[in-house]
């Protein structure tokens, strides 16, 4: 992995997590936040997606439209674990 996948991962995991944690109804959970929720968020997703046979986001192109669309909702899954083990909705990750 060279440095600007490196980069790249870290920009979609900053995305990512900013909306996922929008779309859930909380403000974001600043930036080391998001980009922590985002790159879990794209495991779960790329888990997810390789699972029902969609194919995970690119490991050596992570700077694409499908790579966030999976990174999102693995967010959002990820988040909504979180809050359901925790058992508060506002809980930070």
């Amino acid at each position: 992995m060279s440095i600007g996948d490196l980069i790249g991962w870290i920009v979609i995991g900053l995305i990512a997590g900013w909306l996922a944690s929008m779309i859930m109804g909380r403000g974001g959970y600043g930036v080391v936040g998001d980009i922590v929720v985002g790159l879990v968020g794209a495991i779960v997703g790329g888990l997810i997606a390789n699972l029902l046979g969609l194919g995970g986001p690119s490991a050596n192109n992570p700077i694409n439209l499908w790579s966030l669309i999976v990174a999102v909702i693995g967010a959002i899954v990820f988040i909504a674990i979180v809050r359901a083990l925790t058992g508060n909705r506002s809980s930070s990750v």
